[in-house]
């Protein structure tokens, strides 16, 4: 019984550390213990696997530094940023002084979803979702781009096209969205639309979303769309970093500001974490990696939310529910 109980206190803390580092961990604590007597080993791997799981933030000495903050992101805006993120995670964990772990999913839904049944602690996320459920979100930190925290819509067409200097140009064409939770990218052309006094869904002969910003400069310079809306942050980066990619396109017009996408958390996530994730996040400018981190994101660095900065999109969200689902 007393090496049955040595096993699994050994995989436990094997499973719980790379658990937490988000590797696979299964194939290496099953290497790890090969030789081990416990009936673990050749036992149900299911019974193995819930032990670790529920194990994993248990273990003796480890506090909170052994439970994983959860960070949501999609590909609306990070997309092939893989090692990038790595670099990320190894800053925010030498900082917070616990394990972080990038949570991926394809969709601002499914973010949100797991935001607000406690999937993750946190997330970079759109203003328009935020502002859809301000009652169980906080703004942990706002991005700062070109020296503001601010960004605008964009419309793009192919560069062929020299009539098109507004959405409304675009009626009974092929529309390229992002997401349907983006501002930029769904939310700003749909009340652009709405406010000449149209029906955003039948305004289009077709539409589509992408689920990607990425992927509509993609299906508009593939000739998929005669146009499509993206953040022109996203913009920018993709056509300072691949400038290839946005050949043969043009922005044919450009929104209001609105608030930056930013950091979000649950609203019943401790405050006190979610104040070391902010001071993180703001404090990447003063060291040289997180500099360099940054540069890639092609943004300034991070500040605390102001007073009223969502309002413009909130104003847009009205305008867009009168004009119907």
């Amino acid at each position: 019984m007393r090496v049955v109980r040595r096993g699994l206190h050994r995989k436990m803390q094997a499973m719980a550390l790379f658990l937490v580092r988000g590797r696979h961990w299964e194939e290496e604590v099953m290497k790890r213990t090969a030789n081990d007597p416990s009936p673990l080993r050749q036992g149900n791997r299911r019974v193995f696997l819930a032990a670790a799981l529920s194990g994993a933030a248990l273990l003796p000495g480890r506090g909170l530094a052994a439970v994983p903050l959860r960070f949501g992101t999609t590909p609306v805006f990070l997309n092939e940023q893989i090692g990038l993120l790595d670099r990320w995670q190894r800053l925010l964990e030498a900082r917070l002084d616990r394990p972080v772990r990038f949570v991926q999913r394809g969709s601002y839904r499914e973010i949100v979803d797991l935001l607000l049944g406690d999937g993750v602690e946190a997330a970079w996320l759109c203003g328009h979702p935020l502002v859809l459920h301000e009652s169980r979100l906080s703004v942990v930190a706002v991005p700062r781009y070109q020296g503001a925290p601010l960004y605008r819509s964009h419309l793009i067409v192919p560069a062929a096209d020299a009539s098109t200097r507004q959405v409304s140009d675009l009626r009974g064409r092929v529309f390229a969205y992002s997401d349907p939770l983006s501002n930029s990218g769904f939310l700003v052309p749909r009340a652009e639309i709405a406010g000449i006094g149209a029906n955003p869904a039948s305004f289009f002969r077709r539409s589509f979303f992408t689920f990607s910003h990425r992927k509509v400069v993609d299906a508009v310079r593939a000739g998929l769309a005669d146009g499509g809306a993206v953040d022109g942050y996203v913009w920018d980066t993709i056509a300072a970093q691949q400038p290839a990619s946005v050949a043969g396109l043009r922005v044919a017009w450009r929104s209001a500001p609105h608030g930056f996408p930013p950091v979000v958390s649950r609203l019943n996530w401790a405050a006190a974490e979610a104040r070391q994730l902010g001071d993180a996040l703001r404090g990447m400018s003063a060291e040289a990696e997180g500099r360099a981190i940054l540069e890639r994101l092609n943004i300034d660095g991070f500040e605390e939310p102001r007073a009223g900065q969502f309002d413009s999109i909130r104003a847009l969200l009205r305008v867009s529910e009168r004009s119907g689902p």
